[in-house]
């Protein structure tokens, strides 16, 4: 009879393992090239890659959602490089266990000139005495840290450990990584290869959408389609759109990322927020989110509707849609649909004017069509005293030796108006302020200065 150790030792009974592990575990990649997505960190010519490439990698730190390929590249680079590769986990991982794996790395360094990786999956969750342990190691290269987080390093990890380490920020797999994934899964023989299967087209861009850029997550409701799904009467399997609503539990929208649905869905959102009706405006947004849509095209949408549709009516509405902006980007989704659900209805009942927009179109046109003027002398660079002399730069009123801040000169030699405030919200005030500015103003003809003062500013 053999041992436990014999089996596993066995070519045959090592390749039943093989097939019994999860899709998404028998498709990590094995080379640089066979990663998709994180162009952005891995492409040619990028330093990260250069570093794994040359065999200089110091420690880093992988930043980045869950399924976006964290422990994939950390096992690729152990890979490329040929060290040595022990791997850890915040979650089950003690002060004693640490200690062991580091000195055996540090053993292992002096004994053969072997370096080793050390790889901490989910490292934010070492509590503060686990990552000092960590800091001497790393500092003096017994190991290579690579410590993988779903949590921002700078709020979770000791600033000792981060300045010790390169922080690279892994993006979420966008449809195409993800589309890629899946065909690269239904071909190969270490995926689903032998298998018979034909899965449609929409098929496979509903499941790359609705992972939100999980590709582990994917491949995991493409495994349980493939293995709950009835063969046909020609033995092969057959994945339908419906099979993927139903294995990953969400059904699949009019919504295609990069034609009519998207531009059509966006369209309405910014003009239900345009038109002051939060109701639809919270629909569309529930739907493009549904549908995968990127969080951060949402909120960088919304930030340019607050200057254009809103502007000086509500300025704070700039302020809310930046802030929803930077909540995406901190928090992450799902969580992040509720800073856009508040900057979307707030955007939406606030009051609204194009005023400061339509004044830069207009000034912009006559700049386009010739209408080019001269800086008054008085407003230009004076430079020294004596310049200012030499050249006629002189005659500048500082505003604040006025009452009310206010003095009566020219700012540019035109009397065209380009911004008119409307009556709605803070509007109101702004225009009223300018009317009782203008009151103060003499006729002047066009290139007229003031007179000069004394004390040029």
């Amino acid at each position: 009879m053999s041992s436990l150790f014999e089996e596993s030792a066995n070519p045959e009974s090592i390749e039943r393992g093989q097939e019994k592990r999860p899709l998404a575990a028998r498709m990590r990649p094995r080379t640089l090239e066979d990663i998709v997505g994180q162009d952005h960190i891995l492409g040619e010519g990028k330093l990260l890659r250069r570093a794994i490439e040359a065999d200089r990698l110091s420690s880093i730190i992988l930043y980045g959602p869950p399924g976006c390929g964290k422990t994939s590249l950390a096992e690729v680079i152990a890979l490329t490089t040929k060290r040595a590769f022990d791997r850890s986990s915040g979650v089950l991982s003690n002060v004693a266990g640490l200690r062991q794996s580091l000195e055996a790395a540090k053993q292992r360094r002096v004994v053969s000139g072997r370096e080793t990786i050390l790889f901490i999956d989910e490292i934010h969750r070492f509590n503060k005495a686990q990552q000092d342990v960590l800091l001497p190691y790393v500092e003096e290269g017994a190991v290579t840290l690579i410590g993988a987080t779903t949590h921002n390093p700078f709020f979770f990890i000791n600033n000792p450990l981060t300045s010790r380490s390169q922080i690279f920020q892994l993006e979420p797999l966008n449809t195409d990584a993800v589309a890629k994934l899946l065909q690269r899964a239904l071909a190969s023989s270490q995926g689903l290869g032998g298998r018979n299967i034909r899965m449609d087209a929409d098929a496979v861009v509903h499941l790359a959408a609705v992972c939100e850029g999980d590709g582990r997550r994917a491949l995991n409701a493409l495994e349980i389609a493939a293995l709950t799904t009835p063969a046909g009467e020609d033995g092969g399997i057959h994945i339908t759109r419906r099979v993927t609503e139903e294995s990953i539990q969400k059904k699949a929208v009019l919504y295609d990322h990069d034609e009519d649905g998207h531009y059509d869905t966006i369209s309405a959102f910014i003009k239900s927020v345009r038109g002051s009706d939060p109701n639809a405006a919270l629909y569309w947004l529930a739907k493009m989110l549904y549908a995968g849509e990127d969080p951060r095209f949402v909120a960088r949408r919304l930030v340019i509707l607050a200057s254009e549709d809103i502007g000086n009516a509500d300025p704070r509405g700039l302020s809310v849609a930046v802030a929803a902006l930077h909540a995406v980007d901190f928090v992450g989704m799902p969580e992040a649909r509720i800073a856009l659900a508040q900057a979307t209805t707030y955007l939406a009942t606030a009051p609204k004017s194009n005023a400061a927009y339509r004044g830069l179109e207009a000034a912009a046109a006559d700049v386009r069509e010739g209408r080019t003027l001269p800086v008054p002398r008085h407003l230009r660079s004076t430079g020294s005293k004596r310049a200012a002399r030499e050249f006629g730069h002189q005659g500048y009123q500082y505003v604040h030796d006025f009452d009310g801040h206010f003095v009566d000169q020219e700012y540019v030699p035109t009397s065209k108006v380009y911004y008119e405030p409307s009556a709605e919200g803070y509007e109101e005030v702004i225009r009223k302020r300018i009317a009782h500015w203008n009151s103060l103003r003499k006729p002047r003809k066009t290139g007229e200065t003031p007179p000069a003062d004394p004390e040029q500013r």
